[in-house]
């Protein structure tokens, strides 16, 4: 005879609601942005349908139109003229620049935004890398120096959230320390805690021509295969005054994801990345997949896998297939 039937929980939809143990929020998200010169300028990323680089004053329409849905945190990439680009990124300190002139504007039209910012040299480098490089080799403890002048300036100018993607040792307590002697002691750091050397970013240096221009960022940026080692730098982050831990890419590093969240009392934020939601994408258009089931699981699964914070490209688009459920 069997005494437990699991399948009682299963029976209905209401049922299955009740014992429901993961749900996503569009609360739960981050919605990564891209930002480029001009005005009234609309550019596709070919390898992200769906997702645009926009001016600022169309971004700030698109961040309005995405508070409306519940969306209100936004992570901020800039597009930067290669002429514009030099060995040690100069244009990101740039207070009349593109970047730093935007953030203000937000502010300004939408205060109860928050602004997360990218702190890490490669959309400003003509290297296209993270790091300033010195006879070929990327150069730690110069580099904090000017990620450090970056974190301020973007503090000064209203971001919310410092976003260090870098990869380089010791910047959050570096940035941290920066911050706090300046004043700006209430700028938190969601650092790139565990950020992997990864396949999946092509999309996103398409749509930010940032790309390195020599080499690889394996000397920085996490080996796939290591798991332990995103431990220490989670503790070493911890230590150093970060507040929120980020795991980078998502899908194909859940288990680093639950790893950290069980050994760490900060929330844990995933990147689903570029590379995630273009395969999505392109598999969908293909017919091969129902695209917004993939989706709706892929995201809950990261949050299954203890991440508290999602940044992904498919916050609007799951944003507004909640509110046309509920209409």
């Amino acid at each position: 005879m069997i005494t437990h039937r699991l399948r009682r929980n299963r029976k209905s939809q209401h049922i299955r609601d009740l014992v429901q143990e993961t749900t996503l929020s569009v609360k739960d998200f981050i919605f990564p942005m891209f930002l480029i010169e001009g005005k009234n300028k609309k550019s596709e990323v070919k390898s992200m349908p769906g997702i645009f680089r926009l001016s600022s004053d169309l971004l700030i329409k698109e961040m309005e139109s995405c508070m409306k849905l519940g969306i209100f945190t936004f992570d901020l990439f800039p597009n930067i003229s290669e002429k514009l680009k030099d060995k040690t990124a100069n244009e990101s300190l740039n207070e009349k620049g593109l970047y730093l002139s935007t953030i203000r504007e937000i502010k300004k039209k939408l205060p109860e935004a928050v602004i997360m910012s990218d702190v890490a040299m490669d959309p400003y480098s003509s290297d296209g890398h993270d790091g300033l490089v010195v006879n070929g080799e990327i150069k730690n403890d110069e580099t904090l120096e000017i990620l450090g002048k970056m974190a301020l300036v973007q503090a000064s100018a209203g971001v919310d959230i410092i976003g260090p993607s870098d990869m380089m040792d010791g910047r959050v307590g570096y940035i941290r320390d920066e911050l706090d002697t300046a004043g700006f002691t209430n700028v938190s750091i969601m650092s790139y805690t565990a950020k992997y050397a990864s396949a999946f970013y092509g999309p996103f240096r398409d749509a930010l021509d940032s790309a390195p221009k020599f080499g690889d960022k394996k000397t920085y940026q996490m080996n796939p295969a290591n798991s332990r080692e995103a431990l220490l730098e989670a503790q070493l982050d911890l230590e150093e005054g970060a507040d929120m831990l980020m795991v980078k890419p998502a899908l194909s590093y859940l288990d680093i994801i639950k790893l950290l969240h069980d050994n760490f009392h900060l929330p844990i934020a995933a990147y689903n990345v570029s590379g995630e939601y273009a395969m999505v994408k392109a598999a969908a258009a293909k017919g091969w997949i129902d695209g917004d089931r993939v989706r709706d699981e892929m995201l809950l699964s990261m949050k299954r896998a203890g991440a508290k914070i999602i940044l992904t490209y498919f916050a609007k688009e799951f944003a507004l297939a909640q509110k046309n459920r509920k209409s």
